[in-house]
């Protein structure tokens, strides 16, 4: 009977892969794989010999439904990995799951490494609840709004960043959410695994204070127990903006492209301008 098992893998140690996950792999059809390249060299390793397939963000809409369809026409057993953790969690996955639950075939979890659940345990926070939200927004009104809105949702959250983009994460964290902990683990199960933790402030002092901060993956738990965030303003509507359009032109002798601009620049949404200048435009032609 067709079957797929969704096995997790190392995050950095290769000594975590259980012996459950090296006999899943071995003992299957057929592995189905993030990288090919990755989890081939894993199962160089461990001695496997598994035919591998590819099944990554960029083709599981369409191979997850072509795989399942196979597995029952052929009756395959199938592994799915991603290079690092646990598929599905921030990962690819999602597809060939959800076909081969569609197609009532048995899916079952081979479980293991997964960062976030590994920077949780560690973070000293209490973290009997949870929420997780893998990687944000890069805009800076985004991220400021996705954190705003973390910060209204839950008081322990999970987040994925590169080592690229941490500092700048943080700084945002800072600014946006004050009262905020972070808990920032990079490198974990590696040899030069590190954990920062205390206020965003700090934490933030010890990132610009290292030079190696621009290697590893991040995984931040933020502790929000000590952020106030006042409740949501009402919505702005397409009225809302047309009258600080006018409002504009009027205060500032502008006309309506400009003061199209002047609202982009002070943060307005841009599409959400244009709309509204639009529909002022209209109702000047028609008078």
């Amino acid at each position: 009977m067709a079957k797929l098992y969704v096995v997790a893998t190392p995050i950095g140690n290769l000594g975590d892969l259980s012996p459950r996950a090296v006999d899943t792999l071995r003992e299957a059809d057929l592995i189905a794989a993030e990288d090919t390249r990755v989890t081939g060299k894993l199962c160089q390793i461990h001695g496997i010999h598994t035919p591998l397939t590819s099944c990554h963000q960029h083709n599981e809409d369409t191979k997850g439904e072509a795989l399942a369809e196979r597995m029952l026409a052929e009756d395959l057993t199938v592994a799915l990995t991603t290079d690092a953790g646990t598929p599905c969690v921030s990962d690819p996955g999602y597809a060939l799951v959800k076909a081969c639950v569609e197609r009532g075939m048995e899916v079952q979890p081979i479980p293991g490494c997964c960062a976030a659940i590994a920077a949780l345990s560690i973070s000293g926070f209490d973290t009997r609840e949870f929420a997780f939200y893998g990687f944000l927004p890069r805009e800076k009104k985004d991220l400021r709004e996705k954190l705003t809105a973390i910060a209204r949702e839950t008081k322990i959250a999970v987040l994925h960043e590169s080592p690229f983009r941490v500092i700048d994460l943080v700084e945002n964290i800072a600014e946006t959410l004050p009262g905020a902990e972070i808990s920032a683990s990079c490198d974990l199960t590696k040899l030069h695994e590190k954990t920062l933790r205390g206020s965003a402030e700090k934490v933030l002092e010890k990132l610009k204070a290292n030079p190696k901060t621009e290697k590893g993956e991040y995984c931040l738990v933020l502790d929000l127990h000590g952020v106030n965030i006042p409740e949501p303003d009402a919505p702005r509507g397409e009225e809302t903006v047309e009258a600080r359009l006018v409002e504009t032109m009027i205060q500032q002798g502008l006309s309506l492209r400009d003061a199209q601009n002047e609202l982009i620049l002070n943060g307005e949404k841009k599409n959400a301008v244009k709309q509204a200048a639009l529909h002022l435009k209209r109702l000047f032609e028609t008078d």
